[in-house]
Parts: structure tokens; C-alpha cells; sequence
């Protein structure tokens, strides 16, 4: 009886489907599952409008683009997921983000494949210091964005659940999941419209969105109501209410997760059976990147001539090393190269060209501060490097300035590393505004002193206060 039932609702999804000139295949039901979303969801009116417009021929051109530019290491990204239990699908999140470009920055500074604000992507293991920015590292960021997504799943035991908070944050999903609940529940039991248990949660949920107080608030009652035999799906999170200003999802995430399943579903199109873009339908199959270690100092061109490819090629693996050279700071650190050049490297490690780096003799009158302008370095980067225990010199004194000769003065360091004042984690129930009156500072002061352009927080980041 259920199969006769399972038959009749797919036919009804492929009917209702067709009434609005889409066709269907069972590989896009089999991604609404790995979503662990309903197989009615095929239908949804504005999944259609935003698959539809996905398969204009520029999208549909700009998408083939994307994927051939990503082909080098698109496969190891599927495999580090498939390794840490991540489904298939999950692979178009990272093109929902950044269109597969590495490098890739935010309006609001969030940057890398997977997106990660800085503090974030520290919470999760990613550097981000003089010389190299992880988030940027394909591997390494897939890795935490895989930490970061189960946890999400074990939040929520929903795969859609955890792709909708990477994108708006655990705490909103947290209040959608609360409001939802409580709204069927009344739908469901019309006389509990006025009881005073669920006048208490509404009026605590307005107060929290009127931050009066604070999240832990909204979780407490999310404890309870979790419990309750009501569990709204997707279509109720993402529906759209009349007169409500603050509706459970915000837009920008109603059509993120639209458009996960919508960039999945488009590798069943037509066009990408053509010959020519056939390739694309065996992307995984292979080891396409490998990860080796190399000593600290370094050059990538130096690395790149040593296993006979070009350095562009290696630098587009390793976007994440600043400046080009391996953290001097390390004894080893691990790079990317093309799987084809590794017996190559395993050959040529030893023999690798050293990156020659200026030393200076202390002089009298010499300070670090003072060997800090003249060569352009950070004197806290000079004190790392030499491990100083002090800032005092002593004449004669070789001090190791930890940049190859050739690129004296031509490197622009960054100081977020060295940033003065008091470091805040960001916790449930957080806000810019409640953040800031607890240290009687300004909104303002504190988005410009965290470069922040909007007041969005994530629990975990790490906030500078000043």
C-alpha cells in the first residue's frame, strides 16, 4: 500500500511539474533527500522561478564556465566531503557561495570557497596571519566547512536546516524553528490562541526581536517546544507571512537554499550531456590535487620550478599563501599541488632552491621598532622570527629579516594579527547593540574597529574592542 502510495505522490509531482513546464528526473528527487526535504518541494513555485532562471543560456553558460575553471579541484573537495560524511549536494553550496573561486570576498569581508568570516574560520582551525589566510586554502576550508556543517546537523538533524544556518546563523534558525512550532500549534488547537503559556512565548520572542532580552530566552522555550508532535518542514519555514515584517527565514536565505538545489538539479540538463561538457558528469572519479609538506621560508616559484610546472598554475592552488612565500615562522607547512606532479616533488623536495633573506648586524642606536620602518616588516614579525624574548638588541647581533632579498619594501603587510584591545566571542543571544552597551562604545566605533558592514554576528566570533 505505501509503495502504490509512494508511486501516486511522485506521479503527482512530476504532473504538477510538468503544468508549469519543467520536467524532472529521479536524480533531482534523490537531491531533495539528501536535503532531507519532502519530495512534494519539486513544486515549490519560487524553486521553479529560481531553477528557471538558472537555465538561461547565459547562466546556463556561465555554470558550464564555473565548473570547467573548478575542475582541477572540484574532485577533492567531493572527496574530503564524502570523508567527513557531507552529502554530494553540498558540493553546490560552495558554488552558492563563491562560484568555486577561492579567493572570493564579501561586502562584508567574508572570504575563501566556503565564505568564512575571519573569526569564524579561526574557530574552526583556518590561520589568518602575516602570511597566509586558510580560509583561501581549498582543502583546509572544505574541511572546517565540513566541522562547521555537522555540527549544524547535530543541531538540527536536518541537512536543509544546517545549509540555511551556515547562511543566516544557528540562532535564527533557532527563532524560526520556535515561532513555526508555536504558530501550527495554535493553528492546529485554536482555543490555546489565548493561553497564557503561549502569550508568555510570544511576548518573550517580541522582546527578544525588540532586544529586550536575551537569546537564551528564546532557546529555553525552544527546549520545550522541540518536544512538542509538531515539527514544521520546509515549506513552513520558508512561507511568507502577511503583514509580518520579521518572517522565520530571512529572504536572502529563503533563496540560498533555492539555489543549492537548483545549481544540483542543473547537472541533469540537457546540455550538460553534450560532448563537449560530458567531462562534467565524471568530475570525482579521479585524485586530482595532492597535499605535501614543504619548509618554512620558501618561495612558490622556487617550489614551482623544482616540478616542472608554471608558477601561476601552483599560485592558483595556493591562493591562500600570501606574498607567495611559505610562513618562515614554520619549520614545515603543508601546500597543494596537481596529483600528476607528486612522484615529480617526491624527487626534487630535497633539492629545492632556498629562499635567500636579508640579515641585518645590529648597529648602535638600533631598535626593533626602528628595523620595523627601515625595512617595512612588522617588529613584532622580527621578534617571532628571531625568538626574542625582549625588545632589547645587543650590538653585533644578527637579526634574520623573514622575506626573500628580491622582495624587500615590495610586500604590504597586513596588522590584523597584532591588533591592540580586549578580544569579545560572540555568544547566543549576542548583538552588536548589546555588545557595545556592555562596554559603553558605539555601534558604530565597533563595526569600524572589526571592519564589519553589516550587524550580522555569528556565535564564536571573535570581536576586538577598543
Amino acid at each position: 500500500m505505501n509503495k502504490v502510495f509512494s508511486l501516486i505522490l511522485i506521479f503527482s509531482i512530476y504532473s504538477y511539474a510538468s503544468l508549469i513546464g519543467s520536467s524532472y528526473s529521479q536524480r533531482d528527487l534523490q537531491i531533495l533527500e539528501e536535503l532531507d526535504i519532502t519530495p512534494s518541494f519539486i513544486s515549490d513555485y519560487k524553486l521553479q522561478k529560481v531553477y528557471s532562471q538558472y537555465q538561461s543560456k547565459y547562466n546556463s553558460s556561465s555554470y558550464v564556465e564555473k565548473l570547467n575553471e573548478a575542475s582541477l579541484f572540484v574532485p577533492k573537495i567531493k572527496e574530503i566531503l564524502k570523508e567527513e560524511g557531507i552529502p554530494d549536494v553540498f558540493i553546490y553550496m560552495a558554488m552558492a557561495e563563491s562560484n568555486f573561486t577561492m579567493d572570493a570576498k564579501s561586502r562584508v569581508r567574508a572570504t575563501g570557497l566556503w565564505q568564512f568570516m575571519s573569526a569564524t574560520g579561526r574557530r574552526y582551525g583556518l590561520e589568518n596571519d602575516l602570511y597566509v589566510d586558510e580560509r583561501m586554502d581549498l582543502i583546509k576550508s572544505t574541511k572546517a566547512a565540513a566541522d562547521y556543517l555537522n555540527r549544524l546537523h547535530r543541531l538540527f538533524d536536518k541537512w536543509y536546516l544546517a545549509a540555511i544556518a551556515y547562511n543566516c546563523g544557528e540562532g535564527r534558525v533557532i527563532e524560526a524553528i520556535t515561532r513555526a512550532t508555536i504558530d501550527l500549534y495554535v493553528e492546529q488547537n485554536p482555543k490555546m490562541k489565548y493561553d497564557k503559556r503561549i502569550l508568555e512565548y510570544r511576548n518573550t520572542i517580541r522582546a527578544y526581536q525588540e532586544k529586550r532580552v536575551r537569546f537564551k530566552e528564546i532557546r529555553k522555550i525552544y527546549n520545550v517546544v522541540k518536544k512538542w508532535d509538531i515539527k514544521p518542514d520546509i515549506n513552513d519555514l520558508l512561507t511568507v507571512q502577511n503583514k509580518i515584517s520579521r518572517q522565520y527565514i530571512p529572504s536572502e536565505s529563503r533563496r540560498y537554499i533555492r539555489k543549492i538545489i537548483s545549481l544540483a538539479m542543473m547537472k541533469s540538463q540537457s546540455f550538460i550531456r553534450d560532448e563537449e561538457n560530458s567531462h562534467l558528469l565524471n568530475m570525482g572519479i579521479s585524485t586530482t590535487v595532492a597535499t605535501v609538506p614543504v619548509k618554512g621560508g620558501l618561495h612558490l616559484r622556487n617550489i614551482a620550478n623544482s616540478i616542472g610546472m608554471s608558477y601561476e598554475e601552483l599560485l592558483e592552488l595556493n591562493k591562500h599563501i600570501k606574498q607567495s612565500i611559505i610562513p618562515p615562522t614554520k619549520k614545515v607547512y603543508e601546500i597543494n599541488i596537481p596529483y600528476s606532479r607528486l612522484s615529480r616533488f617526491n624527487e626534487a623536495k630535497d633539492s629545492i632552491k632556498d629562499t635567500k633573506f636579508l640579515v641585518h648586524i645590529v648597529r648602535s642606536g638600533d631598535t626593533l621598532y626602528g628595523l620595523s620602518k627601515k625595512y617595512r616588516i612588522p617588529y613584532s614579525l622580527i621578534k617571532d622570527y628571531n625568538n626574542l624574548k625582549s625588545n632589547m638588541l645587543s650590538l653585533k647581533q644578527k637579526i634574520i629579516l623573514p622575506i626573500p632579498k628580491d622582495m624587500l619594501g615590495k610586500i604590504k603587510f597586513s596588522n590584523d594579527r597584532y591588533r591592540t584591545g580586549k578580544k569579545y566571542t560572540v555568544k547566543s543571544g549576542d548583538s552588536l547593540y548589546s555588545i557595545a552597551k556592555r562596554y559603553k562604545i558605539k555601534v558604530e566605533k565597533l563595526k569600524r574597529d572589526n571592519n564589519l558592514k553589516t550587524s550580522l554576528l555569528r556565535i564564536g566570533d571573535k570581536i576586538v574592542i577598543r
